[in-house]
């Protein structure tokens, strides 16, 4: 039985150790950023090892693969590291801290063409984002003319909120660009084939001091805590929402918007992507469902379910109509496609899940994104 680890214990750690759970892979044992955290969290999800380092991890000769859901400042050493070790890498995004990081880590994974390099963008594994997909590549649509949409959240709409990547050294000097636009960028890319040729960008950053509590507060718990909390208070390098207009190769135009400031959002990523011969929207609060318009007839509200599927959505389906599959399920989809694959053991294959080459796309992106903010002109890409 293929054997894996995760490293960190934070939101979307124990995820990755939930959804490998369901696919068999089995998880030893997970590290986190204190030897008390490692013992918790192996104890509550009930796995025989609370890793003491990272070195550790690398040195088990009992692992497969290595899952990095680590602050994003970690991701370059971590990754190369795990690979250097012959360790699969599935890695949160983004990928690393800037486009020369992400970079060397592509040509890293070239020296170990056995080993699988993946970026964790589990939104791609939503049926009804795989099915948006095959109609795209069908030609249901047609020539595409437009894309639209946002990613859009609330956890960050107080000044008493806080969390690592509000801290450019801790996640990157694009904070909701780089943790939620990237997700947005790279679906989009995902189920278009589209590349960006330019883009032109505007940030901005309203809650410019915040409170940072002196305990560590866990993402997205902040406001579950009770009691008084003492805290100091911290200026604000990074943006709390931005907007970003992109053109495309071959004439397509697109527009982004993302926020973690939009009161009652909790974790909406909506698109709308239109072409000569049809359109159709998504909403990833709404997630089984797909909005399909026409010009010359009604359009329709197409409902997830197996049998209407096309081949490359059903694969990565496993409940019937009506039995809702969501945010969980997308982790459980995405490792099936990677541990089926190293199952496979043909790594010249095309590869099904993202890669770290998709990774450093959406890092260019992000970098083209500052520069073009910082300089108010459009970019090049």
């Amino acid at each position: 039985m293929i054997t894996a680890a995760v490293v960190g214990t934070g939101f979307i750690g124990p995820v990755h150790v939930e959804a490998l759970h369901r696919v068999g892979v089995r998880v030893k044992g997970i590290l986190g950023s204190t030897a008390q955290k490692s013992e918790e969290s192996a104890r509550a999800l009930g796995l025989q090892t609370a890793y003491a380092t990272y070195a550790d991890i690398l040195q088990d000769p009992e692992l497969d693969a290595v899952h990095i859901t680590t602050p994003n400042r970690t991701h370059f050493e971590m990754s190369k590291a795990a690979l250097e070790a012959g360790k699969h890498v599935i890695c949160e995004k983004p990928l690393a801290m800037n486009a020369q990081e992400t970079a060397a880590l592509v040509e890293a994974a070239k020296a170990y063409p056995h080993l699988v390099a993946a970026v964790n963008y589990n939104i791609r594994f939503y049926p009804m984002a795989l099915q948006a997909r095959a109609m795209v590549q069908n030609g249901d649509l047609g020539e595409i003319y437009t894309l639209r949409g946002a990613y859009i959240q609330d956890w960050l709409l107080y000044d008493t909120d806080w969390n690592w990547r509000l801290v450019p050294e801790e996640g990157g000097d694009l904070r909701a660009i780089g943790d939620i636009g990237t997700h947005w960028m790279d679906l989009l890319g995902f189920i278009t084939g589209l590349k960006v040729e330019s883009l032109l960008a505007d940030l901005n950053t309203f809650i410019t001091e915040r409170k940072k509590p002196r305990q560590a507060v866990a993402t997205f718990k902040g406001k579950e805590q009770a009691g008084p909390v003492e805290y100091d208070r911290v200026p604000i390098r990074t943006e709390d929402t931005g907007a970003v207009l992109f053109h495309y190769r071959g004439g397509a135009r697109g527009t982004m918007n993302v926020s973690q400031i939009n009161a009652g959002r909790k974790n909406q990523l909506t698109f709308e992507i239109a072409g000569s011969k049809g359109a159709i929207a998504w909403d990833s609060e709404r997630p089984n469902e797909l909005w399909v318009g026409h010009r010359e007839r009604p359009n329709e509200h197409f409902l997830r379910d197996p049998g209407l599927l096309a081949e490359s959505a059903r694969m990565y389906t496993n409940y019937p109509g009506g039995h809702n599959e969501g945010f969980p399920d997308t982790f459980k989809q995405l490792y099936r496609a990677v541990y089926g694959y190293i199952a496979a053991g043909d790594f010249a294959a095309p590869k099904p899940f993202p890669t770290f080459e998709d990774g450093h796309d959406e890092v260019r992106l992000c970098d083209a994104i500052m520069e073009s903010h910082k300089a108010r002109k459009w970019v090049d890409v």
